[in-house]
């Protein structure tokens, strides 16, 4: 079939992983022409010479470009070849920077698919997290407790907002509730599997010591009883009944930093 400027401009992208690199690459080139009469093909996960070589077959008497951004020798070399055979245009997206990248820093690159998208994944998985966190604040957001990867419980100031934080930073999407006397758990905190709910519980002298810093700082719109030695030993017998009476795996906070808890709850949640 004779190729004419009127056909579309196949403009393939293979790629060993989502393609989403040279995609990028390759729209931000288009974007510099009005109107082009082409069509994008994305041809993604190639990771072996023989799918790579039907690929470029399959393009013969057709009017197609293409742009990789392989990353195994092998792969690239056979997409070289195949397409020189054809006389199919490539271009490589990714070959040229590894290799002045390599000659500058004097290491090789690991040539593994999916890499940088891994990266963004971490990434976004952790913007997630730090947003799921937020919304389950504090007993927040119990609707969707159970999306939780774990959830925090205890009294006021037993590091569990800040230790959520930090978790939610490591991508892992954490809540926490308030154990209040007087007032029932939440159903749907009682609804999850005991191993996602991990209590946390402190000394009363060093709670005392928190709470107290505490209403210095915020003055006399604290509540007496919430610095109350003998109030504050009744709330952490009831919190401490509860985690018990429901089988909750507890952590005695007092005297940790809150990567330490943090590295707590992760081996208790199995991450």
């Amino acid at each position: 079939m004779a190729k004419t400027r009127d056909d579309p401009l196949r403009v393939v992208i293979l790629s060993g992983a989502t393609g989403r690199t040279a995609a990028q690459v390759v729209n931000a080139a288009l974007a510099q022409f009005d109107q082009p009469n082409v069509r994008l093909i994305r041809k993604n996960g190639v990771r072996s010479v023989t799918a790579a070589r039907k690929i470029v077959r399959e393009l013969a008497g057709i009017r197609a470009v293409v742009c990789h951004s392989l990353v195994s020798p092998a792969v690239r070399d056979a997409v070289r070849e195949e397409a020189r055979r054809r006389m199919i245009s490539t271009v490589d997206i990714l070959g040229p920077v590894l290799a002045v990248l390599s000659d500058h820093l004097g290491i090789a690159p690991h040539r593994k698919p999916g890499r940088a998208y891994r990266l963004q994944k971490e990434y976004f998985d952790r913007i997630d997290a730090v947003s799921f966190t937020l919304e389950h604040d504090d007993g927040a957001g119990l609707a969707t407790l159970s999306d939780a990867d774990v959830v925090l419980v205890g009294v006021s100031r037993v590091s569990k907002s800040v230790t959520c934080f930090y978790l939610a930073y490591h991508g892992v999407r954490a809540a926490n509730v308030p154990l209040i006397p007087g007032l029932p758990p939440p159903a749907q905190l009682l609804a999850l599997p005991r191993e996602k709910v991990i209590g946390l519980t402190v000394t009363p002298h060093r709670l005392h010591s928190v709470r107290e810093v505490r209403r210095r700082r915020f003055g006399t719109g604290v509540a007496d009883g919430y610095v109350d030695q003998r109030e504050i030993s009744a709330e952490l017998r009831h919190a401490l009944r509860l985690m018990k009476r429901h089988s909750w795996p507890t952590i005695d906070v007092s005297y940790m930093a809150v990567e330490e808890v943090a590295v707590q709850v992760l081996q208790l949640i199995g991450k």
